[in-house]
């Protein structure tokens, strides 16, 4: 099956305006990487948001068939993580869309939304207002950070300034993910749901490892980890502002990563991790295969350094061929360093296989396209090896074409997924 030329497009145009600021502060990724830790734990996470987590409705607005709620909360992950938001971030904001009259129970479904999805009116007008009309399944749709009215002044559209946002707002999502469910079971609402649709998918996915219950998830093309989509093929360009704190975050090397990451278990069912996936984690800095790995890179950014500063009275016709010739390795090495570099903190960061397993897999319902080249699925850890149990759907097209023109494929499967819980647990309420 051929991919998708639209996807192979977008994803070139997309990725060039991403992470302009580079890593983001050291600080930061020091944190946010001891934070995955406690929230790749769902047993550790039981207390971190409270049963009585305060939400509020500020405003309310009345339509021929439903009703439109305006909300906010503070995003527990300010609480936790003091600072680590932008301001702009900090107070989480979200749309319920409820029908005026129910069909059967009570059940809502949030949406998280995909890159380049601001505010609600994507989400509203193609999924949530025709999940009343044919299925009456309220929908809650929550705004990323960074995203809407959470974007910081200086980002530009939906292009994440540092690596570290990407992090920050995975994070964010999933405590702010546990905060709703939490409020929608206090108010009566049942059954509930996640799904969400590319990178809303993805995050939905990451909210349902931390949910102690079982609970219907539909990510509709979304995969196990945001690492391929940015370091696949051409996906990654280097530039000197993507690896400038590279020798400022020695440091994280010396924070252990997951019994499933130090096992090297992020590469396709049956093989090894690959050279650069499982050095980033595991080891003391500066020692071992990861602090080698780092100091290498980093003496890759002095290499043209050095052959800059060359005594002109060396710099004779084969010197500078040899100069030249040196300065090519160098930056091919210095690419390739800091791929690797940047997949294996992506996949600690962002895997599928450091987080909890869903409580009920059988309740998943992932749908994909066969065309797909926006997330590239090869060599990576599928759901199914990580998630047994869970279903996958396949459709025709790309990743572009399904997000704009089959939405009632995703529709299909929520409701399919809200019938097998129903099924299953009956009394679960």
């Amino acid at each position: 099956m051929g991919v998708s030329r639209l996807d192979v497009f977008y994803r070139r145009l997309l990725l060039t305006k991403l992470f302009i600021g580079g890593w983001g502060k050291p600080e930061d990724l020091k944190r946010i990487f001891e934070f995955r830790k406690v929230i790749g734990d769902r047993e550790k996470c039981k207390s971190l948001v409270a049963e009585n987590y305060p939400v509020y409705i500020n405003k309310t607005e009345e339509n021929s068939e439903c009703q439109i709620h305006d909300g906010y909360f503070i995003s527990p992950l300010e609480h936790l993580v003091p600072g680590i938001l932008p301001p702009e971030a900090v107070k989480a904001r979200f749309q319920f869309i409820v029908p005026k009259r129910w069909k059967k129970n009570r059940p809502v479904c949030i949406h998280l939304a995909g890159t380049g999805d601001h505010f609600f009116w994507r989400r509203r007008t193609l999924m949530a207002r025709p999940m009343i009309k044919e299925a009456g399944i309220a929908s809650l749709l929550l705004e990323n950070p960074y995203y809407g009215y959470r974007k910081p002044k200086d980002q530009l559209r939906s292009s994440l300034k540092n690596v570290s946002d990407l992090f920050v707002m995975g994070g964010a999502l999933i405590l702010e993910s546990t905060a709703l469910l939490r409020w929608l079971e206090r108010e009566g609402y049942w059954p509930l749901g996640m799904t969400g649709i590319s990178m809303g998918g993805y995050m939905a996915s990451l909210a349902v490892t931390n949910w102690p219950k079982p609970i219907p998830l539909i990510p509709c093309l979304s995969w196990s980890t945001a690492s391929s989509v940015f370091t696949t093929a051409d996906s990654f360009k280097i530039s000197p502002e993507r690896i400038k704190n590279v020798d400022a975050i020695d440091h994280l090397l010396g924070l252990p990563g997951s019994d499933k990451a130090s096992e090297g278990k992020y590469s396709k069912a049956g093989g090894e991790a690959e050279d650069g996936q499982d050095w980033l984690v595991g080891g003391a800095s500066g020692g071992g295969k990861s602090g080698n790995r780092l100091h290498h890179l980093s003496s890759l950014q002095g290499c043209k350094k050095s052959l800059d500063t060359m005594p002109r009275s060396l710099q004779s016709t084969n010197t500078l061929l040899a100069k030249t010739d040196s300065a090519r390795w160098c930056q091919s090495s210095l690419h390739i360093e800091s791929v690797s570099f940047m997949k294996g903190v992506m996949d600690e960061c962002t895997h599928m296989a450091n987080f909890s397993v869903p409580v009920d897999t059988s309740l998943i319902i992932v749908v994909q396209a066969r065309e797909d080249a926006y997330i590239p699925r090869t060599g990576v850890l599928s759901l199914q090896e990580i998630w047994p149990g869970c279903e996958v759907r396949y459709m025709n097209g790309g990743h572009i074409s399904a997000y704009l023109f089959k939405q009632n494929i995703f529709r299909q499967a929520i409701y399919d997924a809200f019938n097998r819980f129903c099924l299953k647990y009956p009394n679960l309420q």
